[in-house]
């Protein structure tokens, strides 16, 4: 059994109307188009969680806080008293390096695992003084970054996976099509039995409001996702998306909304996601639980 977590950033269950771009797009946003009061019709026989991103903690969610959650099982901002925006502070990646999902994963005996997006060597020439959430969970476990040589041998997978982001910055590399940057993902889940997948342009378009752009990723992340359903095998991987909060699904104002966000979950083990998950505190432990259990997934 695998699992692959595909994290998309500021994606939240906003309500309908010309301020969403998944109301804008339609069909096109399938399956990420989920709304408030409403059920969606999942292919593939998936379920929507509506998952609480605010934690117990008053104010607007953040993303160091959050994923910081997301990749431990460690309710952060309970912990710490606040929400934190951008990356985790010392605090946070204390809790990351104790408990990082990967490092869990490690120590009960659970293997090969990968974090899926490639670094540049801007990265490794230059390390920055500020990390994300997901680099620090990487670290903890003692595992090696992708880098752009597996991006280019089909192992890797950039944040931007179209590549052109990359190619802008004057890196070798070719575009990627959605379905082909899906194709490396679903090698990747083959391959290992916990595949990691980050995402966070979402988060981006939100905080500028940008309508077009968010329309632009909107319908290529979708895409990405629609074909790696159709590319993994669902039998024996459980694929997992989840956000740490709201933005993008309401551009009517550029701060992180206090909306509920979507967990979506397919294959074998979707009915444990569904009753296991509520917040995002119930994400890692639901994945170690799904990776760790001798008894059959539904």
């Amino acid at each position: 059994m695998s699992v692959l977590l595909i994290f998309v950033d500021g994606l939240g269950i906003g309500t309908r109307g010309t301020h969403n771009p998944l109301d804008r797009l339609g069909a096109d946003a399938l399956p990420l188009a989920v709304f408030q009061d409403e059920e969606p019709g999942l292919k593939h026989d998936g379920v929507l969680i509506r998952t609480d991103a605010c934690l117990g903690v008053e104010g607007r969610p953040q993303s160091a806080s959050g994923q910081t959650t997301i990749l431990t099982g460690i309710n952060a901002p309970a912990l710490l008293g606040y929400h934190k925006q951008g990356f985790p502070n010392e605090a946070m990646r204390a809790i990351i390096r104790a408990h990082s999902i990967f490092l869990q994963l490690k120590r009960a005996g659970v293997g090969p695992n990968v974090f899926a997006n490639a670094y540049t060597p801007r990265f490794y020439e230059t390390r920055p003084r500020w990390v994300s959430a997901t680099t620090v969970a990487v670290e903890a476990a003692g595992m090696n970054f992708r880098n752009l040589d597996d991006l280019k041998n089909g192992c890797a997978v950039y944040h931007d996976f179209t590549n052109e982001l990359l190619i802008e910055r004057g890196e070798d590399v070719r575009t990627r099509s959605p379905e082909e940057a899906a194709g490396a993902l679903a090698d990747l889940a083959r391959g290992h039995r916990f595949t990691l997948y980050e995402y966070f342009i979402t988060d981006r378009m939100g905080h500028e409001q940008n309508m077009e752009g968010a329309l632009s990723v909107l319908s290529g992340l979708a895409r990405l996702v629609c074909a790696v359903l159709e590319r993994v095998d669902l039998q024996r991987t459980t694929v997992v998306l989840t956000s740490d909060h709201g933005n993008v699904e309401d551009l009517s104002v550029r701060n992180h909304t206090l909306n509920r966000v979507p967990t979506l979950a397919w294959g074998r083990g979707r009915e444990h996601v569904r009753r296991s998950v509520r917040t995002l505190a119930d994400i890692t432990p639901t994945i170690i639980q799904i990776l760790t259990s001798d008894e059959p997934q539904a």
